[in-house]
This record gives structure tokens, sequence and C-alpha cells, in this order.
């Protein structure tokens, strides 16, 4: 649900609204149901964007090769999250002031016009920044403006509709790329950010909020179409028939691609260059490619049949007998059944489609009269069949899944033979169902992370097709009670996932905190020479305590300060401070250390120590004492076995493996990646759920959301440029489907193609 932003927080003059603004009751609702679709659709997506930018920044400081970089980074990072919460409604504010004057748009571009002849007096020198700031805003509008193009088009004509004046072009659009866009520059600029800053954060705006916005352009244009506004609307561009030239021109290379000519060139520079990652628990159901009817794939068996006949060796035979009568439809669906029957009291089932056509056979033999099956079941039995060998192919080889596709082989069989278009319609629930029980065995899954509680309900999912006799009812129940327990398990793995995820979140603050605390002990110290074991205490004990304060506080805090001023205590008492100037300063870092978890009497000893200045005249044996537990004693959020076993240095990545690590930095949480476990190249699936710009270490998960793996990014990059591990690329289809076109290409090659060669041949030696 969204709420209509009527205030801004950072501006005390209220903007319009679509609730106060002057318009007709049919517009001002149109208006306030478009305002809803693209606020519910951006609002999330900023969020998205946001996140990514910190981590960016987090990145960034990371990287900077300076401590002036890396604090300015980590100050434009506070700055955001001080101030992020305002910008979604102060954006969301403008856009709802922007729809709503949308009436207005013909008095304010009149004075434009009027006002826009140039005066000499309005010249002066502009800074670099701010060109630069227009050069980018300018270059997203016009990529997006060229990238929906169309949709832009009528939109605008609708909005000259709502407005009752011409149509919109694509600059007085309310929702077109250059308001939404200039919009966002305006609501950052509260947050009081550097200009290199804000052009990041600008890029980041167009990577992951205009990512969809041709998407977004068309639903805007479904909306006003059932709303009754121009709903027979429609361009379509003139196409020339390009002349007979060496090289073909632009336009009809386009249309040689089925692409539109008008679409500029620059379109295809900024498509992705390869496919995209896998990010999804669960295979959604994808637009399948359309399949050829059933007379067409009769007609592709028949040529194949043809062709194969040509290439046996012909003998002289004795006059054929009669052929047999061939089975009815129904006869034939009754010996399906008894086999069923018979496989129910324990006879060993069939494993193969050709299989059961044998045995029905052997059926009609053993009563005493032959037969065959007619030219269309037969064909149905060959389809099933080079689809099941397909799949097959495709499949890990896990026992249970194996078994449970054979036993779908009767009951898809049955659905075939009442439907002979089923293998030709896309969606059909069997094939559904078959793409659900086969996509289950491909999972990628070790034998020792084998999920019973997915295996029961694909198991009652198929036997209850089994019992129903391959009914479209049953089919269409089984999936929608698997596909319900599918996404059941999907958002239990997200919750799971999410709590790791939120501890390696945890454990990355802490890393940036005890940074930040070791930054400020060195400022504090540089230029100082101070006594070798003070230096070590306050290397461990008191770093410990600035990281915990830096990390409860943050680094506005009286609690923060306070620990600075301490800590400049400390250096000023070992560099011979009067005793005026440190008194209760032990009673201060007694209290602290205890904070950490240091014990009452080793908290006391320390504080002496860190105080007691450069002529104290401590027993040694108590300073060895005390050392000896500070190097027992892990430091806070420190894993001992850890800190215990460090990596040895790796050489520096080549060109390959740089490539990796670039790629892996820019992927999106959630990418599937294949492990290779053994050198027979079995592999296992996890999900990159998380990964730490300041730590360099990701976070894997498996199928059920549960920690399985920690991998530097450094080493992840190394095991990619050595074949190891591979991102998982989003597939345009599903398993099934992939294995039916498949077998269908494999077809097409004896049909069509091979009728026509074979009729070229026969022409060449005539």
């Amino acid at each position: 649900m969204h709420m209509p932003a009527t205030f801004d927080p950072l501006n005390a003059s209220p903007r319009a609204t679509l609730a106060t603004a002057v318009l007709p009751r049919r517009v001002r609702r149109l208006l306030e149901q478009l305002y809803a679709l693209v606020s519910d659709e951006i609002a999330p997506q900023m969020e998205r964007m946001l996140a990514e930018f910190e981590q960016q920044l987090f990145r960034q400081a990371d990287q900077a090769r300076n401590p002036g970089l890396q604090s300015g980074y980590l100050e434009t990072l506070r700055l955001v999250r001080l101030r992020r919460s305002d910008l979604i409604p102060r954006y969301l504010s403008g856009l709802e002031a922007s729809l709503s004057g949308v009436r207005e748009a013909a008095v304010g571009m009149s004075r434009l016009a009027a006002t826009a002849a140039p005066e000499f007096r309005e010249l002066r020198l502009v800074d670099d920044s701010e060109v630069d700031e227009n050069t980018v805003l300018r270059s997203l509008s016009s990529r997006h403006e060229s990238r929906a193009g169309l949709g832009l088009m009528l939109l605008g004509q609708r909005f000259g509709v709502l407005a009752g004046m011409p149509a919109f072009d694509c600059e007085r659009l309310p929702v077109g790329p250059q308001r939404l866009i200039r919009g966002f520059a305006q609501a950052c600029q509260p947050l009081q950010i550097s200009p290199e800053s804000r052009l990041d954060l600008y890029r980041v705006f167009d990577q992951q909020v205009m990512l969809g916005y041709a998407a977004l352009v068309e639903s805007m244009n479904q909306l006003l179409v059932r709303e009754n506004v121009l709903p027979s609307l429609s361009f379509v561009p003139l196409r020339t028939r390009p002349q007979a030239q060496d090289k073909p021109a632009p336009a009809a290379e386009a249309a040689a691609r089925g692409a539109d000519p008008a679409q500029p060139a620059a379109d295809a520079d900024t498509r992705p260059a390869g496919p995209r990652p896998y990010t999804a628990w669960t295979t959604a159901p994808a637009a399948a490619d359309g399949a050829p009817d059933f007379a067409t794939l009769q007609r592709w068996l028949a040529d194949r049949r043809d062709l194969v006949d040509k290439l046996r060796p012909r003998t002289a035979q004795p006059d054929a007998p009669q052929p047999p009568s061939p089975l009815s439809t129904a006869e034939l669906v009754a010996g399906l059944e008894r086999l069923d029957e018979a496989a129910a009291r324990g006879a060993q089932p069939l494993r193969k489609i050709a299989d059961l056509r044998q045995a029905v056979l052997a059926q009609r033999r053993a009563a005493g009269a032959d037969a065959a099956l007619s030219r269309e079941d037969g064909d149905v039995f060959e389809l099933l069949g080079l689809l099941f060998d397909e799949i097959e192919q495709r499949l890990r080889g896990d026992a249970l899944i194996s078994s449970l596709l054979n036993r779908l082989q009767p009951p898809l069989l049955h659905a075939a033979l009442r439907d002979r278009s089923l293998l030709a319609a896309d969606g059909h629930p069997a094939l559904q169902l078959l793409n659900t029980v086969a996509e289950a065995g491909a999972r990628w899954t070790p034998n020792e992370e084998a999920d019973p509680q997915l295996h029961e309900p694909l198991r009652q999912a198929v036997e209850h097709v089994v019992e129903q006799r391959g009914s479209a009812q049953s089919f269409d129940s089984a999936n929608q009670r698997l596909q319900e327990h599918l996404h059941a398990q999907a958002r239990k793995a997200e919750v799971a996932e999410r709590r790791f995820v939120e501890a390696a979140r945890g454990k990355e603050k802490l890393e940036l905190a005890k940074r930040r605390a070791q930054q400020a002990l060195e400022q504090t110290v540089a230029g100082q020479r101070l006594p070798r074991f003070v230096q070590t205490l306050l290397n461990q004990a008191w770093t410990d305590v600035l990281t915990l304060t830096q990390l409860r506080h943050g680094e506005d805090s009286p609690a923060w300060q306070r620990q600075l001023q301490i800590t400049g205590q400390i250096v000023a008492a070992n560099q011979g401070a009067g005793s005026e100037a440190l008194r209760g300063l032990d009673g201060d870092i007694e209290h602290a250390l205890t904070l950490v978890g240091y014990h009452g009497d080793d908290a006391r000893a320390i504080a002496r120590q860190l105080t007691a200045g450069p002529v104290a005249n401590e027993d040694a044996a108590s300073r060895t004492e005390l050392a000896m537990k500070l190097r027992q004693r892990s430091r806070l959020g420190e894993d001992n076995a850890a800190a215990a076993a460090p990596r040895a240095p790796l050489p520096p990545r080549d060109e390959r493996e740089q490539a990796c690590f670039e790629r892996l930095r820019a992927l999106p949480f959630g990418t599937w990646f294949e492990f290779v476990q053994n050198q027979q190249g079995d592999a296992v699936r996890r999900r990159l759920s998380w990964f730490s710009p300041v730590t360099d270490n990701a976070l894997f998960v498996n199928q059920r959301g549960q920690r399985a793996a920690e991998h530097s990014l450094d080493t992840l990059a190394r095991m990619m440029a050595r074949g190891q591990a591979r991102v998982v690329e989003q597939e345009r289809s599903r398993l099934v489907d992939r294995a039916w076109h498949a077998a269908l290409d494999a077809l097409r090659g004896f049909g069509g193609r091979g009728r026509d060669e074979a009729a070229s041949a026969l022409g060449e030696r005539t």
C-alpha cells in the first residue's frame, strides 16, 4: 500500500496533491491510479537502490588509497543513512505534484516559450560539476526515451486527453524519463553529499530503478486502455521494402531480425551482453515457444519414416501378408488400464514408452488376435518416447525422480490419447506437472542434503494422477497443490537465509567499527612514543572498548567523544601529564573494560598500567601474567581458531581472475553458483546470499536457506577462472520445454529440411 506524500519534511512549503487539485472527477481518479501504479513500482526499487549505493560506498571506502578519501566516503555514507528515510517520500511528493498539475502544463509551457530568448544579463560562469551533472541527467533521460519511444508516444497522446490539450511530448510528460530523473535529482539535493557522490547515486538510480521503465510505460498504457482512454490507439511504423544492394541498409537488417527499423541502433548496445544470472528459489513457468500442431508433428514423423525407408537396403521379399486391423483408441486405453492394474498388484513396472506399446500388443496376441496401432495412436507413443528420452539426458540419475517419471508415463499416455493436442498446448497441466517433477531431479542437491519434505509431495502428486487415470482435472489439482508446497518451501528458505544474512551484516558492522576504532587510535597516538606494553594494551584491550562504543552508539554520540577524550588522556598520562588531569580516569577505564567482558581484577590491572605513566615501577611478573591473559583471551567478535591460522598470501590475480573478480562484484545477491565437487564433474548448487564489500567475504546457502559455505571474493574468482565454480545462467524456458524443443529440432531435421535436402540431392543426380 502506498501513502500519498503531502509534505516535504525538509521543506516548509506543502506541495500540491491530487486530492486538492482542481481536476474533473474521472481525471483525478485516473491520475490517482497512475500514481499508485508508479509509486508501488518505484518505491521498493528505490529501497534496493539505496542499499546498493551504501554497499558501493563501502567498497569505495575499502579500496580508498588514503585515509582522506576513505573518510570522505564514510562521511557520505553517514549522510545518506541519516537522511535516506526522507528521500523516497520527497520524491513521491514531487511526482504527485507533477501529476496534479497536468492541466497547468500548457500555461507553463507558454510562459517558458515567451521567456526562451536568452538575455546577456543572464550569462554566468557555470561550475564544472553542474555541467557534468546536467550532462549525466540528459544522457540517462535520452537513453530511456529511445528505449521506450513508441510507448511514450502513445502515453503522451493519452495524457493529452487527460489534460484536455494536444499530445504531450517526452519533456512535458509527468511520468516521462526526463521528469522522473530530474525529479530524483531535486529530491537528492537535501542529502548534502558531494557532486561526485551524487553522480554515482544517479547511475545507481538508473541501474536499479529505471531498469524496468519500458515495462512500466507499457503498464501505464494498459491501465489507461482498460479505463477507455483511447483504447484503439495504435501505431504501426511504415516499413519500406529494402532495395537490392550489396550491403543491406540498417532498416533492412532490422527487418530481417524482426525488429522495428524505427528503433535506434544504439538500443542493441544497451542490451545485456549475455544471459542473466539465475536468482529465483523456484523456477517460474516460462512462456514457451509456440509448438507445432499435431498434424505437423505427424507429417514430420512420416517424413522421417520415409527417409529411413530410403536408406534401408532393398531386397526381394515374398508377398507380405495382410496387415492386422488397428486397435481403436478405446481398446488401447483399456489395454493400458490392464497394465496399470498389473503394476498395482506388484508386477514389474515398465520403464519405457516403447515397452508399454509392446506390452499392449502382446496382450492382444495372447488373446489370439493380432493387432497394430493406428497411425495417430502410434505417433502419440513415438512423440512421448522422444520427449522422455530427452528428459533422461538432462537428469542427474536420481533414482527416486526416475521412478516417479516412469510412473507418470501411463497417465501421460492416457491424457495424450484422449487429447492429441496435449504436446502442442503451451501450459497444459500434464506438462506442468511433468516439468515440476523433472526439475526436482535436476536441483543439483547432494545425496546428503536430500530433502524428504520435497520428495513426499512429489510422490503424492504422481500417485494422485495415476489413480485418476491421467484426467485433466487430476493433473491440474496435483500440480496446484505441488506448486503451493514449493512456494511454501521457498518462503521458509527465504526466512532462513535472511537470518544468516543479518548475522553476516552484523559481522560486517563489527569489522567496520573495528577499523574505525583502530583509525581513531592511530590518529591519537600518532607521533607519540609510548611504552611497548602500554601500546600493546591500547591495541588490544582499549581498541575493543572503542569498537564496542562505535558499534553501540555511533560516531556522533557523546559516548564516542568521551572515549576519544579518555584515549587522549591515556596518551597524555604516558607522556608525563599531571595527576590532576588524570583524577578519576582509572574508574572510567575499568568500567569500560568490564563492558567488553574483562574480569574486574584484570580490568583494574589494565587501567593501572595505562595510567601509571612513564615512571611506573610495576612488577615485571605481573606484567607478564597480564600479557599471557591477553594472549589467551579472544578479541571482541574474533574467532580464536580463525585467528590462530592466518592464511598465506596469494599471488596477484591474473587477467582472467581479475575479470571474474569484477564480474562477481557486479552480480546481484541471490545468484546461484555451481561448484564442482570431484573429478567426474559432479556439481552442487549454492546461492550467493550476500557478500561484504568491507571484509570481502561471500555467504552461500543451500536450497533450504541454510548456511553452506563462506568464500572470499578473491578465492571465488580464482575458482571461477579454473572452472571449479560457475554462475548459473537464467534459462529461457523450463527443463521439459527445452527437452521437447530439442526433440522437435531433431524431428524437424528429418522432416521439412530433410525432405528438401533429399529433393535437391535427387535433382543433382538427374
